[in-house]
């Protein structure tokens, strides 16, 4: 698998014929329990990726899934699911980080996971530091991991990823990335140094908002600690997410491509109108980053932010509400376009540009799109 190319790999990946027989796909299998032909066989059955033990550890389902994800990671040993994007992050957190440690985060990450370092890990006796994402982070004596997240949430700054990864393996510090916005696809965190990967596969891995699941791709020193301790919290994911997550892996690469055209189009729309400040999209040459994402990505996705200038709080909801085909909602990924306004929480560094709207573009028509966008301006002309 790993001589093949990413589009390729997200058609074949995790359809072992083992696995769905003369079925083109894995078949869902549900379980709780799994019945054994001996007292013997139950006590020598141990967990992992092909065998039958419990529904928590997985089916044939959950296996496919896991498979074509760690196919997409050269240097990955294997991948663990949960049952939401968050859930991913904050279990990979847990297996890496221990009471005195540090961890270095981002300053602007992904909202609830700062709200996560805040309280829990706080609590748990982890201090956080935070850093500002355009630079490689100081390492002091307990920092024990990295978090990463390029680009970053709401604000797009992109990380130079291989220096800050090559700076943490000489202090012997673990990395981690949420990966969300790009995927495999786009960057192979793993291929760039990074230890453990991680994904909101409710978003483009599913790609039609209609799925809740989270994965965690991880080296070898690494996969059985956090796939363990996943199954000591309980977290299960069901098959029927799990099921969903594969049917959306296999047209994901042309879905992106077609995220990538559209977004990057409306992006430079947006840049020419008077309205409009700074449009943030790392594919875009002013956008903090930009020389990293031009190194390091295949491409970039539909999700970027921009400025409206010299607007209220008021505007930018008069805006937003006037839209007809960008809906209002949290997440993104999906097909459907949405747009919503932001404010990014910052405590070392300040966002790039105030008076931010989010926007993920979906899988519509671009022209349709633009002439939305063009409405709702009149809106606070």
């Amino acid at each position: 698998m790993d001589k093949l190319k990413p589009e390729t790999q997200l058609v074949e990946g995790g359809r072992r014929k083992d696995w769905r027989g003369r079925l083109v796909n894995v078949p869902v299998e549900r379980a709780s329990t799994v019945l054994f032909d001996s007292v013997a066989d139950l006590r020598a059955s141990k967990p992992g990726l092909g065998t039958y033990r419990y529904g928590l550890q997985g089916t044939a389902t959950h296996w496919a899934l896991s498979d074509a994800l760690t196919d997409l990671e050269p240097g990955a040993e294997g991948t663990a699911l949960y049952s939401s994007g968050l859930a991913a992050i904050t279990t990979a957190l847990l297996a890496v980080l221990s009471p005195g440690d540090e961890l270095l985060v981002p300053d602007n990450a992904y909202g609830p996971t700062r709200k996560f370092c805040e309280t829990f890990l706080k609590r748990f006796g982890v201090s956080v530091r935070y850093y500002d994402p355009i630079t490689v982070p100081d390492i002091s004596g307990a920092t024990r991991a990295i978090l990463l997240e390029s680009p970053g949430s709401l604000t797009m700054e992109v990380q130079d990823v291989p220096a800050i990864c090559a700076t943490a393996r000489q202090h012997g510090v673990v990395t981690l990335i949420d990966n969300t916005w790009a995927t495999p696809v786009l960057f192979p965190a793993i291929s760039a140094g990074v230890d453990i990967s991680i994904l909101a596969a409710t978003k483009y891995i599913g790609g039609h908002a209609d799925v809740m699941i989270g994965s965690v791709t991880a080296t070898a020193e690494y996969f059985k600690r956090i796939q363990t301790l996943g199954w000591d919290l309980g977290h299960a994911v069901s098959p029927d997410d799990a099921w969903l997550g594969s049917r959306g892996l296999r047209t994901m690469g042309v879905r992106l491509k077609q995220h990538e055209e559209s977004a990057l189009r409306i992006a430079k729309w947006l840049q020419e109108r008077p309205e409009v400040g700074l449009v943030l999209h790392p594919a875009l040459s002013d956008c903090p980053g930009h020389e990293f994402w031009k190194r390091d990505f295949k491409g970039s996705s539909g999700l970027f932010a921009f400025e409206l200038k010299d607007a209220a709080d008021v505007d930018r909801a008069r805006y937003v509400d006037a839209l007809e085909l960008f809906g209002i909602g949290f997440s993104w990924g999906g097909y459907e376009s949405l747009a919503m306004p932001v404010d990014p929480v910052r405590t070392v560094s300040k966002p790039a540009a105030p008076n931010l709207i989010r926007l993920h573009v979906g899988l519509e028509d671009a022209e349709d799109l633009i002439d939305d966008l063009d409405r709702a301006f009149a809106t606070v002309s």
